[in-house]
C-alpha cells in the first residue's frame, strides 16, 4: 500500500529541455508561478531528453539526481513543469518519496487560491475535481482496499469506487450551479442586445496589463498586479466613447502556455463574455521578448472557445518600457488594427478609445442582433 506524502511549501523545481524554442521562457514562467503559489524554491534541476520516459517522465537516472536534490535541501514537495500523467506521478512520489506536482496541478492551486467570486470558486472547484478524476483512473493502490458496511459504502464496494461516485455527484452538482450562471449571463447579454449595446471583451497573456487597462478605461477599482493570473473574475463596466456611443467592457482571465484543459472548460461561462463579445482588445505586454509567442497561445485558447473569428484590436500595452509614444496603426486598407498605450501611466487612452469607437461603428449601426451577427 502507498498513501500519498502530505503537500509542502518548499520545493524543487524539475523542467527538462525535449528542444522547444521557449524552453527558457518557459522555466522563467514556472518560477514565477511558483513562486506565485506562495511556495519556496530551494533548488532546480534540468536537464534535455528527446521524449518523456513512460514510467518517470524523467528518466531513472534524472529521478535519481532530483531525489539527491530533496535530500539535500530538506524539500517537501517537488514541481514539474510539465503535465504528468497519473501513473508518472504516483511512481514518482515512490521514487522520491514526497509530494509530485505537475504544472497543471499549480495552476489550478494558483487558481483556487485566488478566486473571490462565488462563481469563480465554483469554476475553480470543477477544474479541480475533473483533474482529480483523472487520477482516480489509475488512482493511489490504497483506494483499491475493498471494504464493505453501511453508510456510504454498499458492501463490497472499493473505496476507489467511492470516490468517484460521490466525485461524479459533486461534479454534477457544480455544473448545474454554474449553469445558472450562464443562464442570468445570458438574460444580461439580451438586455444589452435590446438597448443596442456593442461588447467589448479583454483577453490577453497573463500579466500583460489587462485589469491595469480596465481600471484606466472605466474607472473601475479591480484588483492588479505585477503576478500571473492577479485576477480570476470577470467584472464588466460601460465605457463612454463620447457623447453618443458607449460600450459594455469586459476583463477576463488571462491566459498562459499549456492551460489546463479542464481550466478552460471550467471558465467556459465566464469566457462567455469573450464569446459573445463584438470586439476583442487583445491586450500584449510589448516589452516582453516573447509577446509573439504569447499572442500565438491567446489565439489557441481563442480557438479551443471558438473565439477566433471574433474581430481584434491588438493593444500594445507597456509602450513606456520601450519608450515608444501612443500610436495608432491601419492597414492597407486603412482599418485601425492596433495602438499603443500605456495603461499604467495613462497614456494613449485617448487614442484607444477612437480606435474602439471605430472599430464598433459597424455594430451600432446594425445593432437589433450584434450578439447572433458575431457567433456566425
Amino acid at each position: 500500500m502507498f498513501d500519498r506524502p502530505d503537500l509542502g511549501d518548499q520545493a524543487i523545481l524539475v523542467s527538462l529541455d525535449f528542444g522547444g524554442t521557449d524552453y527558457q521562457e518557459s522555466v522563467a514562467e514556472c518560477a514565477e508561478l511558483v513562486r506565485g503559489s506562495k511556495v519556496e524554491i530551494l533548488g532546480m534541476v534540468q536537464g534535455k531528453r528527446q521524449r518523456p520516459d513512460a514510467a518517470l517522465f524523467a528518466g531513472k537516472g534524472k529521478v535519481e539526481e532530483i531525489a539527491s536534490t530533496v535530500r539535500a535541501t530538506g524539500a517537501n514537495v517537488v514541481i514539474f513543469n510539465h503535465a504528468l500523467s497519473p501513473g508518472q506521478e504516483r511512481n514518482l512520489e515512490r521514487a522520491l518519496q514526497c509530494r509530485v506536482i505537475d504544472r497543471n496541478s499549480l495552476i489550478l492551486d494558483i487558481f483556487a487560491q485566488r478566486a473571490r467570486s462565488h462563481e469563480g470558486k465554483l469554476q475553480v472547484e470543477l477544474a479541480q475535481l475533473s483533474h482529480l478524476s483523472t487520477r482516480l483512473v489509475r488512482g493511489w493502490t490504497h483506494l483499491e482496499r475493498q471494504k464493505g458496511g453501511v453508510g456510504l459504502r454498499g458492501p463490497g464496494e472499493t473505496q476507489l469506487e467511492t470516490d468517484r461516485r460521490l466525485l461524479g455527484i459533486r461534479v454534477k452538482a457544480l455544473k448545474d450551479r454554474l449553469a445558472q450562471v450562464q443562464k442570468q449571463r445570458n438574460t444580461q447579454r439580451k438586455s444589452r442586445n435590446r438597448a443596442g449595446v456593442a461588447s467589448v471583451s479583454i483577453v490577453g497573456y497573463t500579466n500583460a496589463g489587462k485589469s491595469t487597462l480596465f481600471n484606466a478605461l472605466t474607472k473601475a477599482n479591480i484588483y492588479a498586479a505585477d503576478q500571473l493570473f492577479a485576477t480570476l473574475d470577470t467584472t464588466s463596466r460601460k465605457l463612454f466613447l463620447h457623447q453618443q456611443a458607449s460600450v459594455v467592457v469586459s476583463d477576463t482571465v488571462g491566459f498562459i502556455r499549456d492551460l489546463p484543459h479542464t481550466l478552460v472548460a471550467a471558465f467556459r461561462a465566464t469566457l462567455e463574455e469573450t464569446v459573445q463579445a463584438n470586439l476583442l482588445l487583445h491586450v500584449v505586454d510589448c516589452a516582453n521578448d516573447t509577446r509573439d509567442a504569447q499572442i500565438d497561445e491567446v489565439n489557441k485558447v481563442l480557438a479551443e472557445i471558438e473565439a477566433d473569428g471574433i474581430p481584434q484590436l491588438i493593444v500594445w500595452n507597456k509602450s513606456d518600457l520601450r519608450e515608444l509614444p501612443p500610436e495608432i496603426e491601419r492597414d492597407e486598407d486603412g482599418v485601425i488594427v492596433s495602438v499603443r498605450v500605456s495603461a499604467l501611466k495613462g497614456e494613449g487612452l485617448e487614442l484607444l478609445r477612437e480606435a474602439i469607437a471605430e472599430r464598433v461603428q459597424p455594430f451600432a449601426n446594425n445593432h437589433k442582433e450584434p450578439y447572433e451577427h458575431v457567433a456566425e
